[in-house]
């Protein structure tokens, strides 16, 4: 970028060619997002283009993904009801159907399954972990290796294996989250994943309800009744258990990826996190810290449904998507105390990485403890370097980071 600053370049190009602009503008969002937000916040916090609105400021971002009578998610609901066949509650704004499902979801992933699933993801990262012989593809051995392995001993969904699982998460968010220009080749592989996820979670469902029922979550959902007229029969269940799939293992592996990669480019403060992972409580504002730094997802979507103007004077009027940017939010100096310093103690309403408002993560809970447990159970090796860059699909999902460990045969703590 030249001295001009960003906006400067933008507006200078719009004027000859708005098309160009845009494609311009997507580009600094992929690669220069850090800058690009700031000089935004400071000189442009609502952004309008011909394709939608960005909102860069804190109070601006919060405002809308807690307001979804004007900010619907109704932008997810085509290609994920697509693949589902069905509603969903991360695409209805509430409705009876938001309303009941993500209550209900919320009973199902239980804090109280914390300590559990901490040991459970601990045995998986240290099982991947001492196959590697001295080196891995921390992304498939470990990043997606994890939350896969997550759904199936807690979630009860381990697909026919995990290769087939992994497929389907992919291929579905790639529709979801990655193919703003609608290409119909995603929309279609979409489709044919989500329908043969969901026809394999009804048999799953109906075995289920035939045999040992189990201590899983999909367990407790066929263990529970709820009354003929609320709906939630076995077809809700199978939307709602695809429904964890699609929201954790993408933005887990993500999320991982990120915040591995902001560890090794700072050697000191690597050396930090690897020492304070022998305690669990310790090591994880590291991991928010860092994400923070490099969030997996940088915006989110919403549908202006009607006009609407912002607290801080910005008026949005109805029709078009507006991106609530999470990741310049948590930079914005007016709520965040000295935002480019790395600091541990930041107060929880501050990290915007599980969402915000009615559609925050149902699942932030198991979300958090995959994610924080994995890290630590890697960073507790020693001789931890990286043996390349990361290769990322679409320039989104990270697919491969080759990563260097001592000696395999190390037997550090596990605890």
């Amino acid at each position: 970028m030249d001295t001009d600053g960003y906006l400067a370049q933008y507006d200078a190009l719009h004027q000859s060619d708005p098309g160009a602009a845009l494609a311009l503008l997507a580009g600094w969002l992929r690669t220069d997002w850090r800058p690009l937000f700031a000089e935004l916040r400071a000189r442009r916090p609502v952004l309008t283009t011909p394709a939608f609105t960005l909102v860069t400021r804190f109070a601006d971002v919060t405002e809308v993904l807690s307001r979804p009578d004007s900010f619907t998610v109704a932008a997810y609901a085509p290609p994920m009801e697509a693949a589902l066949g069905a509603p969903n509650m991360l695409t209805r704004d509430g409705t009876p159907l938001n309303w009941r499902e993500k209550g209900l979801m919320q009973v199902m992933l239980a804090p109280e399954d914390v300590p559990e699933l901490r040991a459970l993801t601990g045995s998986l990262a240290d099982a991947a972990l001492d196959a590697a012989d001295g080196s891995l593809d921390v992304v498939a051995g470990l990043f997606r290796a994890v939350p896969l392995g997550v759904c199936a001993g807690y979630f009860g969904f381990p697909g026919p294996d995990p290769a087939t699982l992994s497929r389907w998460s992919r291929a579905v968010m790639t529709d979801v989250t990655a193919n703003l220009p609608g290409d119909p080749a995603v929309r279609a592989a979409s489709v044919e994943a989500g329908k043969e996820m969901i026809d394999y979670l009804r048999v799953l469902v109906t075995a289920r309800r035939a045999g040992p029922e189990g201590a899983d979550v999909l367990g407790r959902l066929v263990r529970t009744r709820l009354p003929a007229e609320l709906g939630f029969d076995d077809e809700r269940v199978a939307v709602n258990v695809a429904g964890l799939l699609l929201g954790f293992v993408e933005n887990a592996a993500g999320s991982m990826t990120n915040v591995l990669t902001h560890l090794l480019a700072h050697p000191p403060l690597l050396a930090r996190a690897a020492e304070a992972a022998r305690d669990p409580e310790r090591f994880e504002p590291f991991v928010w810290e860092a994400l923070r730094f490099d969030p997996f997802l940088k915006m989110i979507i919403r549908y202006r449904a009607r006009d609407h103007v912002l607290a801080s004077g910005a008026p949005l009027p109805a029709g078009g998507p507006v991106l609530a940017a999470v990741a310049s939010a948590m930079f914005d100096e007016s709520a965040v105390t000295a935002p480019e310093t790395f600091r541990l103690d930041r107060p929880a309403h501050t990290r915007l990485h599980f969402g915000h408002g009615p559609h925050g993560c149902v699942g932030v809970h198991a979300g958090r403890t995959v994610i924080a447990e994995t890290l630590r159970r890697l960073l507790l090796r020693p001789g931890l370097r990286p043996g390349g860059a990361v290769l990322r699909d679409r320039g989104v999902f990270p697919d491969s980071l080759p990563l260097h460990l001592d000696s395999p045969a190390w037997k550090g703590p596990r605890a």
